[in-house]
Protein backbone atom coordinates (compact mmCIF):
# COMPACT_ATOMS: atom_id res chain seq x y z
CA UNK A 1 0.00 0.00 0.00
CA UNK A 2 1.48 3.39 -0.93
CA UNK A 3 0.93 6.63 0.96
CA UNK A 4 -0.25 7.09 4.53
CA UNK A 5 -2.53 4.45 6.04
CA UNK A 6 -6.19 5.34 5.90
CA UNK A 7 -8.77 4.29 8.47
CA UNK A 8 -12.56 4.29 8.48
CA UNK A 9 -14.74 6.51 10.63
CA UNK A 10 -15.40 3.55 12.94
CA UNK A 11 -11.68 3.08 13.55
CA UNK A 12 -11.23 6.83 14.04
CA UNK A 13 -14.02 6.69 16.59
CA UNK A 14 -12.39 3.76 18.39
CA UNK A 15 -8.94 5.39 18.48
CA UNK A 16 -10.19 8.72 19.82
CA UNK A 17 -13.20 7.68 21.89
CA UNK A 18 -15.33 10.09 19.90
CA UNK A 19 -18.70 8.87 18.63
CA UNK A 20 -19.18 8.48 14.89
CA UNK A 21 -22.07 10.96 14.85
CA UNK A 22 -19.88 13.50 16.63
CA UNK A 23 -17.15 13.06 13.99
CA UNK A 24 -19.73 13.72 11.28
CA UNK A 25 -21.00 16.76 13.19
CA UNK A 26 -17.44 18.14 13.52
CA UNK A 27 -17.04 17.71 9.75
CA UNK A 28 -20.33 19.53 9.09
CA UNK A 29 -19.33 22.52 11.23
CA UNK A 30 -15.76 22.61 9.90
CA UNK A 31 -13.79 21.56 12.97
CA UNK A 32 -12.69 18.47 11.04
CA UNK A 33 -11.85 18.68 7.35
CA UNK A 34 -14.04 16.75 4.95
CA UNK A 35 -12.74 13.21 4.79
CA UNK A 36 -11.48 11.67 1.61
CA UNK A 37 -13.65 8.84 0.30
CA UNK A 38 -12.96 5.30 -0.76
CA UNK A 39 -14.25 3.88 -4.04
CA UNK A 40 -17.20 2.59 -1.99
CA UNK A 41 -17.82 6.15 -0.63
CA UNK A 42 -16.62 5.32 2.89
CA UNK A 43 -14.95 8.17 4.75
CA UNK A 44 -11.20 7.66 5.15
CA UNK A 45 -8.95 9.32 7.71
CA UNK A 46 -5.22 9.57 8.31
CA UNK A 47 -2.94 10.07 11.29
CA UNK A 48 -3.36 13.86 11.17
CA UNK A 49 -7.12 13.43 11.46
CA UNK A 50 -6.63 11.20 14.50
CA UNK A 51 -4.42 13.86 16.14
CA UNK A 52 -6.84 16.67 15.25
CA UNK A 53 -9.87 14.82 16.58
CA UNK A 54 -8.01 13.91 19.78
CA UNK A 55 -7.15 17.61 20.21
CA UNK A 56 -10.79 18.61 19.65
CA UNK A 57 -12.03 15.94 22.04
CA UNK A 58 -9.63 17.02 24.81
CA UNK A 59 -10.56 20.68 24.35
CA UNK A 60 -14.28 19.84 24.47
CA UNK A 61 -13.75 17.61 27.52
CA UNK A 62 -12.19 20.61 29.24
CA UNK A 63 -15.33 22.56 28.41
CA UNK A 64 -14.08 24.80 25.64
CA UNK A 65 -16.90 26.01 23.40
CA UNK A 66 -16.79 25.19 19.69
CA UNK A 67 -15.68 28.72 18.67
CA UNK A 68 -12.80 28.53 21.16
CA UNK A 69 -11.80 25.08 19.89
CA UNK A 70 -11.83 26.49 16.36
CA UNK A 71 -9.56 29.35 17.50
CA UNK A 72 -7.20 26.94 19.28
CA UNK A 73 -7.02 24.76 16.18
CA UNK A 74 -6.11 27.81 14.12
CA UNK A 75 -3.37 28.70 16.60
CA UNK A 76 -2.04 25.12 16.62
CA UNK A 77 -1.99 24.90 12.81
CA UNK A 78 1.06 27.11 12.29
CA UNK A 79 4.07 25.61 14.09
CA UNK A 80 6.18 28.68 13.28
CA UNK A 81 3.82 31.04 15.06
CA UNK A 82 4.01 31.52 18.80
CA UNK A 83 0.34 31.11 19.74
CA UNK A 84 0.95 30.92 23.48
CA UNK A 85 -0.35 34.42 24.23
CA UNK A 86 -3.60 33.92 22.37
CA UNK A 87 -4.04 30.37 23.68
CA UNK A 88 -3.38 31.61 27.21
CA UNK A 89 -6.02 34.33 26.82
CA UNK A 90 -8.59 31.79 25.64
CA UNK A 91 -7.70 29.40 28.46
CA UNK A 92 -7.74 32.18 31.08
CA UNK A 93 -11.19 33.33 29.97
CA UNK A 94 -12.43 29.75 30.08
CA UNK A 95 -10.87 29.24 33.51
CA UNK A 96 -12.78 32.27 34.77
CA UNK A 97 -16.03 30.77 33.47
CA UNK A 98 -15.22 27.41 35.07
CA UNK A 99 -14.52 29.10 38.41
CA UNK A 100 -17.84 30.97 38.19
CA UNK A 101 -19.65 27.67 37.55
CA UNK A 102 -17.88 26.10 40.52
CA UNK A 103 -19.00 29.01 42.71
CA UNK A 104 -22.58 28.54 41.48
CA UNK A 105 -22.40 24.81 42.18
CA UNK A 106 -21.10 25.45 45.70
CA UNK A 107 -23.94 27.89 46.29
CA UNK A 108 -26.43 25.30 45.03
CA UNK A 109 -24.87 22.72 47.31
CA UNK A 110 -25.23 24.99 50.34
CA UNK A 111 -28.83 25.79 49.48
CA UNK A 112 -29.78 22.14 48.97
CA UNK A 113 -27.84 21.05 52.05
CA UNK A 114 -29.75 23.51 54.21
CA UNK A 115 -33.10 22.42 52.74
CA UNK A 116 -32.33 18.73 53.31
CA UNK A 117 -31.06 19.39 56.83
CA UNK A 118 -34.18 21.40 57.70
CA UNK A 119 -36.31 18.63 56.22
CA UNK A 120 -34.55 15.96 58.33
CA UNK A 121 -35.41 17.88 61.48
CA UNK A 122 -39.08 17.28 60.75
CA UNK A 123 -40.18 20.24 62.83
CA UNK A 124 -41.05 22.57 59.98
CA UNK A 125 -44.76 23.23 59.29
CA UNK A 126 -44.06 23.13 55.52
CA UNK A 127 -41.60 21.00 53.57
CA UNK A 128 -38.30 22.93 53.43
CA UNK A 129 -37.31 21.31 50.14
CA UNK A 130 -40.56 22.38 48.44
CA UNK A 131 -40.30 25.81 50.06
CA UNK A 132 -36.72 26.23 48.84
CA UNK A 133 -37.67 25.24 45.31
CA UNK A 134 -40.64 27.61 45.32
CA UNK A 135 -38.44 30.48 46.56
CA UNK A 136 -35.78 29.70 43.97
CA UNK A 137 -38.12 29.93 41.00
CA UNK A 138 -39.23 33.55 40.48
CA UNK A 139 -40.11 34.35 36.87
CA UNK A 140 -37.36 36.01 34.89
CA UNK A 141 -34.89 36.48 37.74
CA UNK A 142 -31.66 34.86 38.77
CA UNK A 143 -33.10 32.55 41.39
CA UNK A 144 -29.90 30.99 42.66
CA UNK A 145 -28.21 34.16 43.78
CA UNK A 146 -31.37 35.43 45.52
CA UNK A 147 -31.91 32.12 47.32
CA UNK A 148 -28.26 31.89 48.27
CA UNK A 149 -28.43 35.35 49.79
CA UNK A 150 -31.41 34.20 51.92
CA UNK A 151 -29.40 31.17 53.06
CA UNK A 152 -26.47 33.38 54.02
CA UNK A 153 -28.73 35.72 56.02
CA UNK A 154 -30.34 32.79 57.87
CA UNK A 155 -26.92 31.42 58.89
CA UNK A 156 -25.69 34.72 60.37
Amino acid sequence: MSGPAKITIGELSRRTGCKVETVRYYERIGLMPSASRSAGRYRLYGDEDVRRLAFIRRARALGFAVPDVRALLTLARDPRAVPCTEARELAAAHLGAVRAKIADLRAMERLLDEAVTRCEAGSEPCCPVIETLAEAAPAGGKPLSNSVERVRHRRR
